[in-house]
């Protein structure tokens, strides 16, 4: 079985894990300023406490987003950075992906919504059914409103989002029982990561990018005023 290294950054939590046969090591730090700084020595003590260099390491997957603009930044970057070094392919990981997997593992759920709070009154969500244990988008990550959210039939719903817009979320059937605390993490960014190397799907690290759905990541103090006028 292939060795990964993996990388997530994309909320207010920075993890990172290794997975190597089957055993899975990992770190987490909180705090979104010192994500840049918290991950090269977490990485660093997962490949110590393995007993393992980076070069003995198959590929590096990271979580590639949605989520926050400069958290994937960063996982994209930093990811590039060590297989540029190590001469080592990049996996790039949808974070929803990864979040849909932690749900399943959590509630052996074989449909899962997940919705993640992209702040500025929107949300990122998708809907997946598994498939021979992996998620399988049948409505693909998009942006959206609160409102905009609308799962194709029953499934687990996880993700920050709905406690970041309750209001909005109220008495949706889909939103009751929604887990919250179900976010994305390296550790199934590292499994999604395996197997997207067995199928063959990892790339040189010049051709890794971030995955935005968002064109903008912030609103001007005029299109603010403008969006508290027509939410009133």
């Amino acid at each position: 079985m292939a060795t990964i290294l993996a990388i997530e950054t994309s909320s207010e939590m920075a993890s990172c894990a290794l997975l190597r046969g089957e055993r899975v090591y990992f770190r987490e730090s909180s705090g979104v300023r010192t994500h840049s700084q918290a991950v090269l020595p977490m990485i660093q003590e997962l490949l110590a406490e393995a007993g393992i260099v980076l070069r003995d390491c198959d590929a590096i997957a990271y979580g590639a987003g949605p989520g926050s603009f400069t958290g994937v930044r960063t996982a994209c970057g930093i990811a590039q950075g060590l297989g540029f070094g190590a001469g080592l392919p990049l996996l790039p990981i949808v974070t929803l992906d990864a979040m849909a997997l932690a749900c399943r593992e959590r509630h052996g759920a074989d449909e899962v919504l997940t919705v993640l709070d992209a702040r500025m009154n929107e949300v990122y969500w998708a809907q997946y059914r598994f498939e021979g244990g992996q998620p399988v988008a049948i409505l693909p990550p998009a942006l959206s409103a609160p409102s905009g959210v609308a799962p194709a039939g029953p499934a687990r719903a996880c993700g920050n989002g709905f406690a970041a817009y309750a209001e909005a979320f109220a008495g949706k059937d889909y939103a009751e029982g929604a887990d919250g605390a179900v976010m994305p993490h390296a550790v199934q960014v590292a499994q999604l990561g395996r197997a997207a190397f067995a199928a063959g799907h990892a790339v040189p690290a010049a051709q890794a990018q971030p995955l935005y759905l968002r064109n903008k990541v912030a609103y001007t103090k005029a299109e603010r005023e403008e969006m508290k006028v027509s939410q009133a």
